[in-house]
């Protein structure tokens, strides 16, 4: 009965070991093999990842320049019109002082007339 537990025993242990080996990969290529190839495919994920984060930022600096120019002129434009606005009421103001100077002028000429 010992001998029949020892042979079992024995028969479990190789079978453990025998599992326990590293099959070749399906493919046919080594570890390193693999690893290379790991390694490649991650650097061009990362290539193209960094593409795709350069074209999205160029994207969006192209949309905040545009939006900057356009509030840039947008804002010279209603200068411009305030500006107009200053002009004309100046214009109007000198106006009606001008037409009270004649108006007192014209008064006071009345008066000493009379």
């Amino acid at each position: 009965m010992n001998k029949v537990l020892i042979a079992l025993g024995l028969a479990a242990s190789v079978a453990l070991v025998g599992c326990n080996k590293q099959k070749e990969p399906e493919t046919g290529a080594t570890t390193g093999e693999h690893l290379e190839n790991a390694a490649n495919q991650a650097s061009h994920d990362i290539s193209d990842a960094t593409k795709e984060a350069e074209a999205k930022t160029q994207a969006a600096t192209d949309e905040a320049t545009s939006k900057i120019e356009a509030a840039g002129n947008e804002a010279a434009a209603k200068t411009e019109a305030a500006a107009k606005d200053v002009k004309n009421a100046a214009k109007e103001a000198t106006a009606n002082t001008a037409g009270a100077i004649e108006q007192g002028a014209s008064n006071v000429r009345e008066r000493t007339q009379q």
